[in-house]
């Protein structure tokens, strides 16, 4: 689980572990992408590289990148969840905050069978709008 952990932290993504920790980071000004990873296939062939990517590629990016890790925080992984309604809990999931508020949501469904080009265009195109 360390290497899908740092496969995010590596680059960058700030790892929330206490709900304490969500609340102050999703709760600030400026734009923050959420990351629910997960050991899941879909988590590692498709969310991860897309995020990755579209941070890299993209003109616009958020001011703060954090990631919670499903199954294993389990109390930060609710607590994001929380900020993530009215979507159901989903892992993997990437949620896109502006000022607090929930801007851009891409839930499991929409990991599953895209690749991560296209979950990555999905989010440089949030990225233009909101960042």
């Amino acid at each position: 689980m360390l290497p899908m952990k740092k496969e995010l932290t590596d680059v960058g993504f700030e790892e929330l572990t206490t709900p304490d920790k969500v609340e102050s980071v999703v709760n600030t000004k400026g734009t923050t992408l959420v990351v629910v990873n997960s050991v899941c296939g879909c988590a590692a062939r498709n969310a991860r590289p897309a995020v990755k990517m579209a941070v890299k590629d993209s003109a616009h990016k958020p001011t703060k990148l954090a990631t919670v890790f499903a199954g294993v925080d389990k109390d930060a992984v609710a607590k994001a969840r929380e900020f993530m309604l009215p979507y159901p809990p989903s892992s993997p999931s990437i949620a896109l905050f502006k000022d607090g508020e929930l801007v851009h949501m891409i839930e499991r469904h929409h990991i599953e069978g895209r690749s991560a080009e296209m979950i990555a265009d999905n989010l440089k195109m949030a990225f233009d709008e909101y960042c």
